[in-house]
């Protein structure tokens, strides 16, 4: 009987269960998020991130602190022994530490060749064979004592070799120390600050837990320089919570005989080419018609921008005007976020120097114990090599006389009274030191060890006298590596106050809005070349009015609201284009449409509501006017009846009101009264009969009437006059617009 073959589909295995999402971000997810946040982007208090901290011990190891110069590619590999995360983000790391890159304002790295510019965002640097480092003098501080047990040593990914989890620096790196790093779920955003100051800083604060901070550290220091805008109340939060942000402006210089801008120094955050670019971009918009150009003057003497201004322009109106519109004045978003023993944590600078010093404490602590026991195992020693002073040839005979090896330590413990170990050491020694004169001096020493180990264990015990160290340490680290502070501290009092409005351009312009809410700026010219307006199919204009870009706009709506903006709020634009829409523009309410536009410089005149029930309200526009910028009035005009015309009138003068059954009425606006109320219902002024209601109402001079006294009234409220032929609406189309 043949045995039946197997089918290809018993072949195949049966396909694995998938996980499910808890399952699958427990053990994918989560292990990753915790990698990226521990061991990747946040810094810890020795203000380094791993990928920092392994190529300087890396560089340390290679004796590159005292040692010449090396090419970067030799660098970079040879840290893939502890980062294994490739040669280019090992590179990465070595550019944005050295000294030519100017990103830190303590580079940690002496380089040579061109390591691009953290300023310029298209300065690349060369490939690593080119270039050369070592590491700067600073780092002494950063591994003193390193090989005495300062800081812990764990296993590197393979377990070859082993590496520092903190370096013992001596000074708060992580103040000094620009960083910033985005983890998963969180974030760190860690500004540089003086190094003097800091040092200062933490001075201060072990003398007096109380001081304030504002008096020794005033504010950041960037390595690009820069005027830093200093507000206390925004400096105060930075200290205190680790949260907030600081302005920081460009610093410039006039030429005084060409009037051009040289920028020498621009905010950390932005580079040469966004400034320009975005420079360039307002110039093509027309919001910069004082500049003729915009150069890159970069060179190997450093940064600078070169602004060239048309004739008669000021340059400091024009800087205020930059600093408002480009990245020239920019912001650094504080987030102090930092790992403290393996936990994230967004500390104050009180707080971040406390954790420093208590780091700072034990590093020191570590090293005086392994100082201590070193000490006491000399002492050990020497105290035994004192006993074979009294009998030296005893010593000689004992080793001569034993007949085996392993039989001399033991035999040398029971004739001197020594232990094994100070017995092990005595029998090393050479025989050519085995004199009296040798033997005195090492005695000499336990005097002083013995002095030593005193202090030792004194300072153990003493946390005045590990300020003490602390302190030396400090004041040293300043006298020898301190530079001038490169951020320039302006204050708020020191800022000239610059109207919003002096740096915008004010020139003519019409502005247009149609029925359904298109709202038009057009320059003259523009409308010179073509007036004829676009709107959309059943559109048509509602109101054209002649003003400048700095006018006031209000835009009374169908929901009772005044919605208030600038005319240079909106872009410039030709009449062959539909234009802004205003309910959206605006973010008004849903169905909320415009029903009426006032345009004013000065809230001079008054605006008047002709409501369908023949009322009509008189608000002065200064009623609209307000101190603070307020984008939204509410009850701007009363809604007991539905409106049917507003007219703006900068003095009295006549107006005429149509009802819907073709009468006429025309009245002089001093009639009716003025009101401060904006909701006040009016008075009636055309009186309405059965379901007829007011339809229209135009200034007199707009209307074209043939017969004025025909429809005028001195009292109210009237009924009005039947229009006659010649003043129908079919023969005066005027009437229907408002």
């Amino acid at each position: 009987m043949k045995k039946k073959k197997a089918t290809q589909k018993e072949y195949i295995e049966k396909p694995p269960i998938p996980m499910g999402v808890v399952e699958t971000l427990e053990t994918n997810y989560m292990p990753y998020a915790m990698s990226v946040i521990l061991s990747r982007a946040i810094p810890e208090i020795d203000g380094l991130k791993p990928a920092h901290r392994k190529l300087l011990y890396t560089m340390y190891k290679k004796g590159l602190l005292t040692g010449e110069l090396v090419k970067s590619a030799n660098i970079v590999g040879a840290t893939m022994t502890l980062n294994p995360h490739g040669d280019g983000a090992i590179y990465e790391t070595m550019v944005r530490l050295s000294r030519g890159n100017e990103a830190l304002l303590l580079p940690f790295v002496e380089s040579k060749g061109n390591f691009g510019k953290v300023y310029s965002r298209d300065m690349a640097y060369a490939a690593s064979r080119y270039t050369e480092a070592k590491l700067a003098p600073i780092c002494k501080e950063m591994f003193g004592d390193i090989d005495k047990d300062t800081v812990d040593f764990v296993p590197n990914y393979d377990n070859s070799t082993t590496e520092p989890t903190l370096l013992p620096v001596s000074f708060p790196t992580i103040l000094t120390t620009p960083n910033q790093g985005i983890a998963v779920g969180m974030a760190s955003n860690i500004c540089s600050f003086n190094l003097g100051e800091v040092c200062d800083t933490v001075i201060a604060l072990m003398e007096n837990p109380d001081h304030p901070i504002e008096q020794t550290l005033p504010g950041p220091d960037f390595s690009t320089g820069g005027r830093l805008l200093v507000a206390q109340s925004q400096l105060k939060e930075v200290y205190e919570t680790g949260r907030g942000s600081v302005r920081v402006r460009a610093k410039y210089e006039v030429d005084p005989k060409s009037g051009f801008i040289q920028i020498n120094e621009i905010p950390y955050t932005t580079t040469v080419e966004a400034i320009i670019d975005k420079i360039i971009e307002l110039y093509k918009a027309g919001k910069l018609r004082e500049l003729s150009d915009v150069k890159d003057m970069s060179d190997k003497t450093g940064m600078r921008i070169s602004i060239e201004t048309k004739r008669g322009t000021d340059p400091e109106k024009l800087m205020a005007k930059l600093f408002k519109m480009t990245p020239l004045e920019d912001s650094f978003g504080c987030n102090f976020n930092v790992l403290i023993g393996g936990t994230p944590q967004v500390l104050g600078v009180r707080q971040l120097i406390e954790e420093w010093l208590g780091f700072r404490t034990e590093c020191i602590k570590r090293r005086t114990y392994f100082n201590l026991q070193k000490a006491k195992k000399k002492l050990h020693l020497l105290v035994g090599l004192k006993k074979i002073l009294l009998d030296i040839d005893k010593a000689i005979k004992i080793v001569r006389e034993t007949e085996r090896d392993e039989e001399v330590i033991p035999n040398l413990m029971i004739g001197f009274g020594v232990d094994e170990i100070q017995a092990e050491h005595i029998a090393n020694i050479k025989l050519r030191y085995l004199n009296k004169e040798y033997i005195l001096n090492r005695l000499e020493e336990i005097a002083e060890l013995e002095k030593e180990i005193a202090e030792m264990e004194a300072i153990l015990k003493s946390r005045t006298k590990i300020n003490r160290i602390i302190e030396s340490d400090l004041k040293r680290v300043k006298k020898l590596y301190d530079i001038p502070r490169k951020t320039e501290l302006v204050y708020e009092d020191q800022l000239e106050a610059v109207d919003e409005e002096d740096h915008i351009e004010d020139y003519p312009v019409t502005y247009f809005l149609s029925k359904e809410g298109y709202f038009k700026k057009i320059q003259p010219n523009s409308l010179r070349m073509n007036s004829a307006q676009k709107y959309k199919d059943g559109d048509s204009l509602r109101r054209a009015v002649e003003s400048t870009n700095k006018a006031e706009l209000i835009f009374f709506t169908s929901a009772q609201n005044a919605y208030k903006a600038k005319g240079y709020d909106f872009e410039d634009t030709k009449a062959s284009l539909l234009g802004d829409y205003l309910p959206a523009k605006l973010e008004m309410a849903q169905d909320e449409t415009v029903v009426a536009m006032a345009v004013t410089a000065e809230y001079t005149g008054d605006i008047l509501f002709c409501f369908e029930n023949g009322k009509v309200a008189k608000v002065p526009l200064s009623a609209y006017k307000t101190v603070t910028n307020r984008r939204r009035l509410i009850n701007a005009y009363s809604d007991k009846s539905p409106l049917a015309a507003t007219l703006q009138l900068e003095e009295d003068t006549d107006i005429l009101l149509i009802s819907t059954n073709q009468k006429g009425l025309v009245v002089h606006s001093a009639l009716i009264p003025q009101k401060a109320t904006k909701s006040t219902q009016g008075v009636t002024a055309m009186t309405q009969k059965g379901k007829h209601t007011l339809e229209k109402a135009v200034t007199v001079a707009e209307a074209g009437l043939t017969n004025l006294s025909y429809y005028r009234t001195k009292n109210l409220p009237a009924v009005g006059h039947l229009l006659r032929q010649q003043d129908l609406p079919s023969d005066q189309v005027t009437l229907f617009e408002e």
